[in-house]
């Protein structure tokens, strides 16, 4: 990983870990922390798995906009995740509301 990658990251788990509150669920894009995991096998190549109920169920509430500022960023790729098929995840998961980004 290239010192650019590491800091992209560092800078997400900052960034989570500072959104961390007393009693308050951990959430990337106002998406829980465990509907990210549930939509893992959907977008980690090389053989990604149909989105399952609990990661839809959590894409419903996730700032999808908010999402788009990772497309980019590498911080995505970084985690074994591939950002194109992450875009895709709405429209697999019937979700009108998809972002353009």
């Amino acid at each position: 990983m290239d010192k650019a990658m590491k800091v992209v990251a560092l800078a997400l788990v900052l960034m989570v870990v500072n959104n961390i509150g007393f009693g308050e669920a951990q959430s990337i894009c106002n998406m829980p922390i465990a509907g990210l995991y549930a939509c893992r096998p959907s977008v980690t190549p090389p053989n990604p798995t149909p989105p399952t109920t609990q990661c839809c169920s959590a894409l419903t509430h996730a700032d999808l906009h908010c999402f788009c500022a990772y497309r980019n960023s590498g911080a995505l790729s970084s985690f074994g995740i591939n950002p194109e098929l992450a875009m895709e995840l709405p429209k697999r998961c019937n979700i009108s509301k998809s972002p353009n980004c």
